[in-house]
């Protein structure tokens, strides 16, 4: 039973840009991550998210648009009821104290320790030529509702 944390938390997750700043249009979107069995195999399959419940998975996408060919940074608070998981595909920067400092997440230390993808507050992407030239584009992280 799904315990009502309704996706509209996790939707509004912020996203924001730097470089071209104004010009940049983000979409963002939630699925879920769902696992169905077909001819004895396990497929993973992505579902709009309506509702979540502890321990779900969910993608993130933030599908964005750009008019020039303007390096750019695209930035996304992870929000608090979800943990961080991975970034699909491109090569992410992570920050574990509210977007003040960035690097690997195995770069970083929390209270003297070694990050863990659980203590992710904030993820961003680099947008530079040539991808930039291409006017769009999605960058994807999965993470684990709390």
């Amino acid at each position: 039973m799904r315990t009502g944390l309704l996706i509209a938390s996790a939707a509004m997750f912020a996203a924001s840009t730097a470089g071209a700043q104004s010009l940049v249009a983000i979409d963002r979107e939630v699925f879920l991550e769902v696992s169905q069995e077909r001819d004895g195999r396990t497929q993973r399959l992505l579902a709009p998210a309506e509702m979540l419940e502890r321990g779900d998975t969910v993608v993130l996408m933030l599908a964005w648009r750009s008019p020039r060919d303007a390096p750019f940074t695209i930035s996304s608070r992870v929000p608090r009821n979800l943990a961080f998981r991975a970034s699909g595909g491109a090569t992410a920067q992570v920050s574990v104290d509210g977007g003040r400092t960035w690097g690997t997440l195995a770069s970083l230390r929390v209270e003297g320790r070694p990050a863990t993808s659980a203590d992710v507050t904030n993820i961003r992407w680099d947008v530079a030529n040539p991808r930039a030239a291409k006017g769009r584009g999605v960058f994807t992280y999965s993470a684990v509702v709390r």
